[in-house]
C-alpha cells in the first residue's frame, strides 16, 4: 500500500489510480443526487411531519456526495501529490 501511496504523491500518471478516483467521485456525485431526490420525495409527502432519522442521514449524505464527489472527480490522484512548502510559509511553533 506504500508503495501505492508514494507513486501517486510523486505525481506520476497511473491510469488505474485515476480511473478508481475518478469514479470514486462520479460514484459519490450519484449518491448525492439520489440522496437529494429522495430527500425532496420524502419532505414534500403530505402530511406534514416532523423530521425523521433517515431524512437527517440523506441529508448528510448530499452533503458527503457533493463535498468528496466534486474534488475526487476533478483532481483525482493530484489530491494526494506532495506540496512543498517554503520555510518561510510553514508554521513555526
Amino acid at each position: 500500500m506504500n508503495a501505492i501511496i508514494r507513486r501517486i504523491q510523486s505525481g506520476k500518471r497511473w491510469w488505474a489510480a485515476e480511473a478508481v478516483l475518478r469514479g470514486f467521485g462520479l460514484a459519490m456525485l450519484a449518491t448525492c443526487a439520489f440522496a437529494t431526490i429522495w430527500l425532496y420525495r420524502s419532505v414534500h409527502r403530505p402530511p406534514l411531519h416532523e423530521p425523521r432519522a433517515t431524512e437527517f442521514i440523506a441529508s448528510i449524505g448530499v452533503v458527503h456526495g457533493w463535498c468528496l464527489g466534486w474534488p475526487f472527480l476533478l483532481e483525482g490522484p493530484g489530491l494526494f501529490r506532495l506540496v512543498s512548502v517554503t520555510r518561510r510559509g510553514s508554521l513555526s511553533l
